[in-house]
């Protein structure tokens, strides 16, 4: 599933794409990925007209700004976009096209067709579901060692698992939890209420230089990851354990090893993080 930087960098591959651009038509191809209006005409009635004029990120959704409403988009395992002329043949995995008044579609591909599309009245769409789930966005001001230290301090799940959660902290997943882990030198289990202060800061401290160094690499190219241009993100020629199972660790030189953790796989090493009561 594309996390935090890969949205991200979607995002501002789209907006140099589309912005500015007006709808002329929607063809829907499997309208279970319409979530919301549930009726399928009624998402392709409110979204024709109308121009797209910003996209944003909450989280790993993309927030596609229009005149009157805001289209919420969640890629899940496989979605992806790209930008076509009208007349190019349409590729089997294509279920919904955004026709633009220039003779552009905006096409929407999923593989496996888990991704989602929420249409909501602008300003409407933080005050509902799947956006009004999602904790504190890990680049912005609100996100500090005191956020972190109150959501530790409330259960006693490990680390890894209060990381996944969208609700504590958005955008993170499987990759970049392994990654912030082993630069900070933490256990992905250890119980996060057992985190001192000094285990606090630098783990916020590696979140957040992480992710923006993620980012500026275009994200991490895993599997079928690529930008809605084609291209793929570099981030995973800097992955210290991620994928890298039975390697050397670039600290210590012992191996790396993988598990199960909050039910995912997970890579580690086990001399340069170790759990602690």
């Amino acid at each position: 599933m594309p996390e935090l930087p890969e949205v991200e960098t979607i995002r501002k591959t789209l907006e140099r794409l589309v912005i500015g651009k007006k709808i002329n038509q929607v063809k829907i191809r499997w309208g279970k990925i319409i979530k919301l209006p549930s009726d399928a005409l009624e998402f392709q009635t409110k979204c024709m007209g109308q121009t797209v004029h910003a996209i944003e990120r909450r989280g790993k959704f993309l927030k596609f700004i229009l005149d009157d409403d805001v289209l919420v988009s969640h890629l899940r395992m496989e979605g992806r976009y790209t930008l076509d002329q009208g007349d190019e043949p349409y590729d089997k995995h294509t279920h919904i096209i955004f026709s633009f008044t220039d003779g552009s579609e905006l096409r929407y591909q999923d593989v496996r067709k888990f991704g989602t599309m929420h249409l909501f009245m602008k300003g409407l769409e933080e005050q509902n579901p799947p956006l009004s789930n999602l904790g504190v966005e890990p680049l912005s001001s609100d996100f500090t060692p005191e956020v972190l230290k109150t959501a530790f301090g409330q259960t006693t799940r490990n680390i890894k698992s209060i990381l996944l959660d969208q609700s504590v902290v958005v955008g993170l997943g499987n990759i970049y939890v392994d990654e912030v882990l082993f630069r900070a030198g933490i256990h992905p289990q250890q119980i996060g209420i057992n985190l001192n202060d000094s285990d606090i800061g630098r783990l916020h401290r590696e979140i957040v230089l992480t992710l923006t160094e993620a980012v500026e690499q275009g994200g991490s190219t895993v599997r079928s990851y690529v930008n809605s241009q084609g291209e793929i993100g570099k981030f995973q020629f800097n992955h210290f354990v991620y994928g890298k199972k039975g390697q050397a660790c670039p600290k210590c030189g012992g191996e790396i090893e993988k598990m199960v953790v909050a039910q995912r796989g997970t890579h580690f090493c086990p001399t340069c993080q170790k759990v602690r009561k």
